[in-house]
């Protein structure tokens, strides 16, 4: 099986790019959210904005660390380490690697992932954190950096080229972003939406709209161990 799963707001309980500016001031041109260009550019900016005021990788790793795990997510995390070979684990986020992989380490679960697809991230030679975007593509439903449908399907294109057939695919997710990707899902597959968040809203308007259009099972959670519950039931049968 495969198992994807977001970072911000699925993963951990908080967007992380909210995290990091919590409790500092932010000049006006900051502090709205970005009306043209990209929302990766304008983290950008923040960033350096945080690199000026002497916010260093220290600085950073500590509140990355500290951003609490979503309800539930230590039990799913537990419940894959006792089942890895039977789930091959990625993440694709539109936060940062540095970020999330802090946090990864950090909560004792960074082995679980095969592979980590997000912002490329690191620290320059005056010691501020910069961001890139992760790529281009051609959807216009997604944000300029990144686009998670193309991701998911290039990754499984190439496991494919290695003789990697996955029975089925679980998507994890909570944002608007998460709505693309899982569109590619077939029928055999789950999509598990965080309840009352943007991909679980858009997954339930085109039920409605367009009925059957969305093919996956569809599985909101409040709790991870909703998700682990139904991995649990799943491997039972």
């Amino acid at each position: 099986f495969l198992l994807v799963f977001d970072f911000d707001e699925t993963v951990v309980d908080e967007n992380s790019d909210d995290s990091v500016v919590r409790g500092r001031a932010l000049p006006e041109q900051l502090r709205q959210s970005p009306r043209e260009g990209s929302y990766n550019e304008h983290m950008r900016r923040v960033l350096a904005f945080l690199g000026e005021q002497g916010v260093r990788a220290a600085d950073f790793r500590a509140v990355y660390e500290n951003i609490p795990l979503s309800p539930g997510m230590a039990e799913l995390f537990q419940f894959l380490s006792k089942h890895r070979e039977l789930f091959e684990v990625i993440l694709i986020s539109d936060a940062n690697t540095f970020g999330i992989e802090a946090k990864l380490r950090a909560a004792g679960v960074h082995s679980l992932f095969r592979k980590i697809f997000s912002n490329p991230a690191g620290f320059d030679r005056r010691g501020f954190l910069t961001l890139g975007p992760y790529h281009s593509h051609k959807c216009l439903q997604c944000p300029a950096n990144m686009c998670k449908r193309k991701i998911l399907t290039e990754y499984l294109a190439e496991r494919a080229q290695e003789e990697v057939e996955f029975q089925r695919v679980f998507y994890v997710g909570d944002g608007a972003n998460d709505f693309c990707p899982s569109g590619t899902l077939t029928a055999a597959d789950v999509a598990f939406p965080r309840k009352g968040y943007p991909m679980h809203r858009m997954i339930q308007e085109i039920q409605e709209k367009q009925p059957g259009a969305f093919q996956a099972a569809v599985v909101p959670w409040e709790s991870a161990t909703e998700v682990a519950r139904y991995l649990q039931e799943l491997l039972k049968r």
